[in-house]
């Protein structure tokens, strides 16, 4: 559950973009969430790119993986180096296209991109919630977002796509709100976490908890963890890549040296130098207590449960949309049988789906590196899902 990839943009850009924020549920009307706990106010920091039609009925939902973030495309300022997270694929003439599609990409709650999460002040107290905030679900998260998407006017999305944790997010918006959703794409996900996805999980969440600066989540005031965030990254950055990944870009070469150190200090490999690199270079980016909340929510999810009573398919006779579904062959984190079992309980159900493994030796962050085959396919999915609506729209017109 990667993001950020290093990539440089190619084509047409969204341009400049901004970051706006929208706050729901004030007091005395605050957010229900699973754990049966009520947080409000909450605050989502979102972005949009291209124009939502007079009919509102263009809006594609993005959703950002584990650590990501609303900035998808585009950039902030002239400075800024990089751009969003899938400028790839969102932008004018890209698979999804800004000239046709009202493009909107929000931070999930319980992050720390300009969401209420765990860094955000308690307005009771006048203090960083910490570890006082709700434990939060992947439900609690598109709840939010629905309340985002009402907002910008938007009855019915055109389409909800996402991968890893975003393909969680679009697996639920499909369910929980089937009449808001014409047409969803999770990649490179599944229905719930496997124990080995959880175990990955809770090493990095030991790693931050066994830091003496973590202090039971209450650092704020004083130095963070940096030294289990960073550990907890390096786990995670193992399980965005495959062997064969690791092999073409690493091999046991060393690093800025001809022999081995004998020293434990030392990064004697160049996988060794990678990894330290992007333990850094997360943790001055994010928060420890929001990297727990947000894993925990990936491993607590499980639509079966949640949905179907146990049933993949009891889960998905909820869903009316249509799916485009799709894997990545080198994807040990969510492997291929797990997206074969949700299109089977999606085909038992009588949904219209079409599926993919897309071969790709990358692993599991091959959903966010260019790929012909991924974007060909997502552009004619959505074209599809256009057609579909404007005729819809069209005959509602002369209902009327």
């Amino acid at each position: 559950m990667s993001e950020y990839t290093e990539h440089t943009p190619s084509g047409a850009s969204v341009g400049r973009v901004e970051k706006r924020f929208f706050t729901f549920a004030v007091p005395p009307h605050p957010l229900d969430v699973d754990s049966g706990r009520s947080l409000g106010p909450v605050t989502l920091a979102y972005e949009t790119y291209g124009k939502l039609d007079e009919q509102a009925t263009n809006a594609v939902l993005v959703l950002h993986a584990l650590t990501g973030d609303s900035h998808a495309a585009g950039h902030y300022d002239a400075t800024d180096a990089k751009p969003g997270w899938w400028d790839i694929m969102i932008g004018p003439g890209k698979p999804i296209d800004t000239d046709r599609y009202f493009v909107i990409c929000s931070n999930v709650i319980g992050g720390c991109m300009g969401s209420t999460g765990p860094s955000s002040i308690d307005p009771e107290t006048g203090k960083p919630y910490g570890l006082t905030f709700p434990v939060i679900t992947i439900a609690d998260m598109v709840r939010a977002q629905k309340e985002l998407v009402e907002h910008l006017g938007i009855k019915k999305l055109l389409c909800a796509i996402g991968g890893s944790m975003g393909g969680m997010q679009v697996l639920e918006w499909a369910v929980r709100y089937p009449d808001m959703v014409r047409a969803a794409v999770p990649l490179a996900t599944t229905t719930k976490h496997s124990a080995l996805a959880i175990a990955f999980n809770e090493v990095a969440r030991q790693a931050i908890m066994a830091d003496p600066k973590w202090n039971c989540g209450d650092y704020y005031e004083g130095g963070k963890p940096g030294h289990g965030l960073a550990v907890a990254r390096m786990i995670g950055h193992i399980t965005y890549l495959s062997d064969e990944a690791m092999r073409q870009k690493f091999d046991r070469r060393l690093q800025d040296r001809c022999e081995i150190s004998f020293a434990f200090d030392v990064a004697d490999f160049q996988v060794e130098s990678y990894l330290r690199y992007q333990g850094q270079k997360f943790v001055d980016r994010f928060d420890a207590n929001s990297f727990l909340y947000v894993t925990k929510a990936a491993d607590y999810f499980n639509l079966e449960a949640a949905h179907g009573e146990g049933s993949a398919v009891a889960a998905f006779a909820k869903a009316r949309c249509r799916f485009l579904v799709a894997s990545f062959s080198s994807d040990w984190l969510y492997p291929t049988y797990q997206s074969r079992a949700m299109v089977q309980a999606m085909k038992k159900n009588g949904l219209d789906v079409s599926f993919v493994e897309i071969e790709a030796k990358w692993g599991h962050d091959a959903f966010l590196l260019p790929n012909a085959r991924l974007s060909g396919m997502i552009d004619r999915f959505l074209d599809r899902a256009a057609v579909d609506a404007a005729k819809e729209a069209k005959e509602a017109g002369h209902a009327l």
